[in-house]
Parts: C-alpha cells; sequence; structure tokens
C-alpha cells in the first residue's frame, strides 16, 4: 500500500501492510486493566510526602497519573477540540503538511517511521516542535486558524508543569531541586498528537508497538472516551484507564540515566479501537543537544556504580531514530 495518512480515509479490512506476525500482535484478551495507577495530587502541601509518592511511582511503575495539576481545564478542553478539527480536515489539506522526514520540526506523518518499517501502526501523528514558540509557531497550522493560538497556551501550560515534576523527582532522589534541570540544560519540548483512526482488525495490528520514550519527561493528555494506552508491568500488559482531569507521566530513558537505574523508563503501547477513533496529546520535555547526561556522583558512590557511561543527548536521540522502535531498550547501547 502507498505511504500515506490513515485519517479520513474509510477501510473495510486491513491492509496487509499493518498486519502484524502472530507472535508480535498484541493478545488483547489477555490484557488487564490497571487498578492501582499511582495517582498523585499535586496540590498536596507537604513537599516531603509528595517527592516519596512521585519517587514509589517512579520506581515501580515508572508513571502515574497527577491531578490537581494547575494546567486549567479549558485549556485542555480547548487543546482536544482544536486536535480534532486538525484531524478532520479533508485528506489533501492534511496532506499538504505531510513527511516521512524525522528531522523536520513540523510534519504530519503515519506510523512511525515509514522509511524504515516493515510492518506500519495504525497511526496518524502531526509532530511539532514547541521551544522556544517563537522560533517554532510561524511554521505551524494555519488550519484550524485557532491552532497556534490554543496549542501555543497548552504548551505553556504543561512545560511548567514539566519543571515542576522534574523538581520534585530530583528531590525524591534526595538530590537538590534544580539536579536534574541543571543537568537536562535548556530544554527542548516536542509534542506529538495522535490519531489512531477505528481499526477494521485491532486484534492484529498496533498503534503503537511496545517501546519507551528517549527523551527525559512525557506528559500524555488521554483521550477519556476510548482507552488505548498499556504499560509493562511485572511482565504483564495493563490496560491504563483515562482519568478525567488528569495527565498520564512517564519516566523516559534520560531519567533512567540520571537516577543510575533506580528509576524505570517504562516499556508502553498503544493499541486500537475497532469502533471508535482515539486522540491523545504527548508532550515531550527534552533535553538539549549538547547536555552530558550522568547520574550525579550522590547516586554513584561506594557499591552504586555508575551503569550507564556518559554521552550526550544529541548521540542518544541519533541512535534511537536509526533503529527500530520495537528493538532492545536503546539505553542498553550505552552501559558501561
Amino acid at each position: 500500500m502507498e505511504t500515506k495518512v490513515i485519517s479520513g480515509v474509510q477501510f473495510s479490512k486491513l491492509p496487509n501492510s499493518y498486519i502484524r506476525p502472530e507472535s508480535e500482535r498484541p493478545k488483547l484478551s489477555e490484557v488487564a486493566e490497571c487498578n492501582n495507577v499511582p495517582i498523585i495530587d499535586l496540590g498536596c502541601e507537604d513537599r516531603s510526602l509528595l517527592a516519596k509518592q512521585i519517587g514509589d511511582a517512579c520506581r515501580e511503575y515508572g508513571f502515574f497519573q497527577v491531578i490537581n495539576h494547575a494546567v486549567p481545564k479549558e485549556i485542555v478542553d480547548k487543546m482536544v477540540g482544536v486536535a480534532h478539527e486538525f484531524f478532520n480536515l479533508p485528506v489533501e489539506e492534511k496532506m499538504k503538511l505531510y513527511s516521512d522526514d524525522p528531522s523536520k520540526t513540523m510534519r504530519l506523518s503515519t506510523s512511525f517511521n515509514v522509511k524504515k518499517e516493515t510492518v506500519h501502526n495504525w497511526r496518524d501523528y502531526l509532530r511539532l516542535h514547541c521551544y522556544p514558540l517563537e522560533k517554532y509557531v510561524p511554521e505551524w497550522p494555519s488550519n484550524p486558524s485557532s491552532f497556534k493560538d490554543i496549542v501555543s497556551t497548552y504548551c505553556n501550560e504543561v512545560r511548567a508543569l514539566g519543571f515542576r515534576l522534574q523538581e520534585a523527582i530530583s528531590e525524591s532522589l534526595g538530590l537538590h531541586k534544580d539536579c536534574l534541570k541543571n543537568v537536562l540544560g535548556e530544554q527542548g519540548q516536542h509534542m506529538a498528537v495522535n490519531y489512531y483512526p477505528a481499526c477494521p482488525e485491532p486484534e492484529l495490528t498496533f498503534g503503537l508497538p511496545a517501546h519507551t520514550d528517549p527523551n527525559a519527561l512525557t506528559i500524555l493528555l488521554q483521550d477519556l472516551q476510548v482507552s488505548g494506552l498499556q504499560v509493562l508491568k511485572d511482565g504483564k500488559w495493563l490496560a491504563i484507564k483515562p482519568q478525567p482531569d488528569a495527565f498520564v507521566v512517564n519516566i523516559g530513558d534520560q531519567i533512567q540515566a540520571f537516577s543510575n537505574g533506580k528509576y524505570r523508563s517504562v516499556w508502553h503501547r498503544a493499541v486500537v479501537n475497532a469502533d471508535r477513533a482515539r486522540l491523545s496529546v504527548a508532550s515531550f520535555l527534552c533535553p538539549c543537544d549538547a547536555a552530558n547526561i550522568s547520574a550525579p556522583k550522590e547516586l554513584t558512590t561506594g557499591e552504586n556504580r555508575a551503569i550507564y557511561r556518559d554521552y550526550t543527548y544529541a548521540e542518544y536521540y541519533k541512535s534511537f531514530w536509526s533503529r527500530n522502535l520495537d528493538q532492545e531498550h536503546c539505553l542498553e547501547l550505552f552501559q558501561n
């Protein structure tokens, strides 16, 4: 099948290029619901309790949900609305933004890396660079007309939330609150607005196969109507039920390296739905390219030798994009 967007196109059966080998299918009947997702109330005024809760979640799960996060509901609702508007545009209009070049700072694409894959994923996505806004907003879509304003506001709010979370993560490791931010440098910010159309045969494919995120921190806005996020816990895939007025936060590879392996970059995947499309908005905080990623000496003394060698984020990101999404953990390439 010719590579193109799948949103807005009707399919009565799954095209062959999306069908996974039998051993790589999602086995949806074996997936249980995760009933004890850590839900962290950021309105908690006890700083040490908050740091402990976040530390426990990062250690045991690699992800958590946050409520009372101070991102106004109106801004979140507008973000969801304009994302739906974008993906409801005619295919010809969306295709003006299409590219399969991962180095582009704004592009609409499909699957994950269509030039390298043998099997595609049932997903379209709009990928945006978001920081600094004044540099990137001019290249963003101008249709819908409200897109740039709404998404800019949302990006600012999520960036501020990400920095608050990074401070709490530092404190949970017994470090100064700015330690993680200082290692990551002037952080970049990317966004993936993901759209998973209704799929005629969801048991044969993925929206995204199992992977970890190469960045530092991911803040995910889930679709409340259609679940699809699943995480790996103790060797089993668990479905994460969307929580009203919450974000899912997951630890990326850089925080696993920074924590000297104490915190886990969680393996996660997206499955698709036979009846309904699903939308999600993933915001990524990324170290600057020149950031030297290494665990602080407080975490590598005595018996706790450094698990990973020092590397720059640019070096890591290049490795990540040169492989298939569901290969072994990219961080293993950087072990001492």
